[in-house]
């Protein structure tokens, strides 16, 4: 065994719970509330991440007011707004397409930092761009294109692709505070963040849905989806970033609706039709296409 092999290892794991948790939020929101589902997902994730914060550290790191309001930016972009579009929408769309349009997700956070942060474009990455959004508009338009475009797109489908978005904000985010904090501090408290204002919202809207009385299979959902989705998910593939470099870790991030799309068929039963099938693998060469020579736009 070469001495990379237990990080390739850890990295195929990771994108086996990353596309789990597709299959998982699927499963649980059939039966919990889905802002239910989000608060108890981080009360689980952020409470796990922060210990490990202290345990590395000895102590939770000051942070300036600066990397403050970035925090509350990645809290409320990465944590709050996207599990809302992500638990909403999978209430009415399957894990394996909802996979393959967040699949995207690269390609807008390319696009927005050609946009906003002026980063070089080239033939070869707007082509790429090209193939993943004609990709993503086919599996949400289920074999119509222009489907999105006409307003003839299901709620299910807007909120994934809301997700998308919300993910490129996030990223787009956190290349500002990594500048100053590591990755592993600014998503814990990022996740502390988001935590917060997703128990506050709770709160507010709907106190009675966060009892504890969710069936034992519904735990394990949500124990799923903030201790492998999230706690040890990122914790691996910031370490993988270490030890192997951004660009060559992030390859491994396309495996992510191909595992959601085979454990939604094993677990759930799902069966993708031929337009999901199509539109997938166009998103999937799209994002390999940009990434080609040159780094990949997710975290």
């Amino acid at each position: 065994m070469t001495p990379l092999a237990p990080v390739y290892l850890r990295l195929i794991l990771t994108m086996f719970f990353w596309g789990g948790t597709w299959v998982a939020a699927r499963y649980v929101v059939q039966e919990v509330h889905p802002l239910a589902v989000a608060v108890w997902r981080f009360f689980f994730a952020a409470t796990s991440l922060l210990a490990i914060v202290i345990w590395r550290h000895r102590r939770l790191p000051a942070i300036t007011r600066r990397e403050g309001l970035l925090i509350l930016g990645l809290g409320a972009s990465g944590i709050f707004l996207y599990n809302l579009f992500f638990l909403f929408g999978m209430q009415s769309m399957s894990a394996g397409r909802g996979a393959l349009v967040v699949a995207l997700s690269p390609v807008i956070t390319l696009l927005a930092a050609a946009w906003l942060l002026k980063e070089g474009m080239t033939p070869q990455k707007m082509l790429g761009s090209v193939l993943a959004f004609a990709g993503c508009l086919t599996v949400i338009g289920k074999g119509d294109p222009l489907a999105f475009l006409e307003g003839k797109v299901g709620t299910g489908e807007t909120l994934i692709l809301g997700c998308a978005v919300m993910w490129s904000a996030y990223t787009l985010i956190g290349r500002l505070g990594t500048r100053s904090l590591s990755a592993l501090v600014m998503t814990a408290y990022a996740s502390g963040a988001g935590f917060l204002m997703l128990l506050v919202t709770a709160l507010v809207t709907a106190p009675a849905q966060l009892a504890p009385t969710y069936s034992l299979g519904a735990w394990g959902a949500i124990v799923f989806l903030g201790l492998l989705g999230t706690t040890l998910g990122f914790t691996w593939f910031s370490a993988a970033v270490q030890q192997i470099g951004a660009q060559r870790a992030s390859i491994f991030i396309n495996l992510v609706p191909v595992a959601a799309v085979l454990q939604g068929a094993l677990l759930l039963g799902e069966r993708l039709d031929l337009s999901a099938l199509v539109g997938g693998t166009l998103v999937i060469a799209g994002v390999l296409q940009t990434q080609q020579n040159g780094r990949l736009s997710t975290s």
